[in-house]
Order: C-alpha cells, then sequence, then structure tokens
C-alpha cells in the first residue's frame, strides 16, 4: 500500500517555527505565497523525517511533490497551492526544487563530514527560503549575498537545538564529523542525558562559527527595498543571535535553547527597533546590537 505526502505530516505549523514565517509585518500581498512555500517545504520536511519511511519510499514521495509542483504528475493538495502562487506571479520553481534535494539528501545520508558539507547542505536547505521570499517581494538579487549566511545560520541553530533529538529519533548528526574528532567527541554523547565537555566544545564552535555568519548578515535589513521586509529580516537577525548566545553558554541535550513568549517580544522589539535605526542612519547603536 503507497501512501501520499499528506499522510505523513507532522501537525508542525508556520507558527511552531523558531522564526517568524510571513508575520504581520509581512505585506498581506506577499503573506500567501510565503505560506504556500512554507507548506510545501513543510511536507516535504515531514517526508525525509519520518521515522518509518525507508529511504526509497521517502524518495518516491518527494519525487512525488516535485512532479506535481511541475505539473508533469498526479495533484497533490501540498504543491498544488505553491504551483498556483508561482503562475500567478510568474516565478520559477528552482527555490522549491533546491529544498527537494536538500530532503533527499537527508533521505541517502545521516552524517556530516565538515563544516563545508554543512554549508553545501544549508545551500539547498536553507538559503533558498531566503531568496524565495525575496524573489516574491521583487528584490535585487545582490540581495541575495547577505540573505545567505542569515539562512545557514538559522539553519545551524536548528540542528545545534535539535542534536540530541536528531540523533536518537533519526540516527542523523548535522555535527561535522572533523569538528567532533577535533574536540575528541563521539557521535554516542549525542545520546546521552547531557552534553560531555566534548561534544560541548564541538557545540560552542559551531556557534561561534554561526555567530560569524551572522555577523556577514548584520547589514541586510537595511538592503532590501522593501520596508516590510527589512523589518522583519531584523527581527530574525536579533532573534538568531540573542540563539547563538544561548548556544554558547547551554547544553541543548538538558536546557531549551528557545526564546520564550515574553522574550521573543522584547527581542522582537528590539530588532524592530534595529532595523529602523539601519535603514535610517546605517547602523545600529550599541545598546540595541550587542546584549544577548
Amino acid at each position: 500500500m503507497t501512501i501520499s505526502a499528506s499522510e505523513t505530516k507532522s501537525g508542525k505549523g508556520h507558527k511552531d517555527e523558531n522564526f517568524p514565517v510571513a508575520s504581520r509585518l509581512i505585506h498581506p500581498r506577499h503573506r500567501g505565497p510565503i505560506l504556500a512555500f512554507y507548506r510545501f517545504v513543510r511536507a516535504a520536511d515531514d517526508v525525509a523525517d519520518h521515522a518509518d519511511l525507508s529511504s526509497d519510499e521517502k524518495l518516491r514521495l518527494l519525487d512525488a511533490l516535485e512532479a506535481s509542483l511541475l505539473g508533469t504528475g498526479p495533484s497533490d493538495p501540498e504543491a498544488e497551492p505553491l504551483r498556483r502562487a508561482l503562475s500567478e506571479r510568474g516565478l520559477a520553481p528552482i527555490h522549491a526544487q533546491h529544498l527537494l534535494d536538500a530532503f533527499r539528501l537527508d533521505a541517502r545520508k545521516s552524517r556530516t563530514r565538515d563544516w563545508d558539507d554543512l554549508m553545501h547542505y544549508c545551500s539547498l536547505s536553507a538559503m533558498p527560503v531566503g531568496r524565495f521570499v525575496l524573489d516574491v517581494h521583487g528584490e535585487e538579487r545582490s540581495t541575495w549575498r547577505a540573505s545567505d549566511p542569515l539562512c545557514a545560520a538559522l539553519q545551524v541553530i536548528n540542528h545545534l537545538q535539535d542534536c540530541g533529538k536528531d540523533y536518537r529519533n533519526l540516527d542523523r548528526v548535522y555535527l561535522p564529523e572533523d569538528a567532533m574528532a577535533r574536540h575528541g567527541a563521539t557521535i554516542e554523547m549525542l545520546g546521552a542525558e547531557r552534553a560531555s565537555p566534548a561534544l560541548l566544545g564541538v557545540i560552542r564552535e559551531l556557534a561561534m562559527r554561526t555567530s560569524g555568519l551572522l555577523a556577514q548578515s548584520s547589514t541586510f535589513p537595511a538592503l532590501i527595498a522593501d520596508r516590510r521586509l527589512g523589518l522583519e529580516v531584523a527581527v530574525i537577525q536579533r532573534l538568531a543571535e540573542s540563539l547563538v548566545g544561548k548556544l554558547e553558554r547551554r547544553d541543548p541535550l538538558v536546557d531549551r535553547v528557545h526564546a520564550g513568549k515574553g522574550e521573543a517580544l522584547a527581542l522582537a522589539i528590539a530588532g524592530v527597533a534595529r532595523g529602523l535605526w539601519q535603514r535610517g542612519r546605517g547602523t545600529p547603536p550599541a545598546s540595541l546590537g550587542a546584549a544577548r
């Protein structure tokens, strides 16, 4: 008996993500295509993360989603809204196809060789998300250079937050093998109740490298022509900076490394304030940019 992508849904929606997805800051005319893109990607991600499906079954479902998106296969309710949105906007499906390639990698491999290998994965799993949102808004492609490191940082943050869960539930490890070796950590340490000093060393090294990605994206909000999108990006940047700071200090095997509702609201306000300052003056004051 074959199943469809709809039958593998995790129940997770855009409001469950660590970072805003088409929040009220985004103009209503752009929210529909972005949410259609999110739902398509969420469906594909649920396929790739399904614990009971074989690799071949996952690849079959991902191929079926792509065929539906391209109009070369049976219609799928997870792909049809995005196919229509792309047609209405005159946009190509390439960003969604890159995401599907990332999920195909997830279906085929479960280990990460080094930082470059991780960044290659991010180039398929994260960077296309930012590029799609920019394309929906009609932004210049020159903004991709600042968008890509922010999106990669968001992906690595998620990997670090979920490193124990990914190993226990999926036998999937995104922590680079060479970083593990440098600190004397083993994969099995991810299954422990708390991180060993060696594993914490790996997590902190990767958090610091992620902080470097965020430094590269720090000017991104001011480069965006659409004011509302620029402010949303400023909020995401600020949230990411805060989470990286937590990962440099906390143990994600024990601690919930997320922002609570009150903290998230405060960070969002700080992000908007910094975004407004950047757009008006070019650089934020230290009081808005330094604290973690």
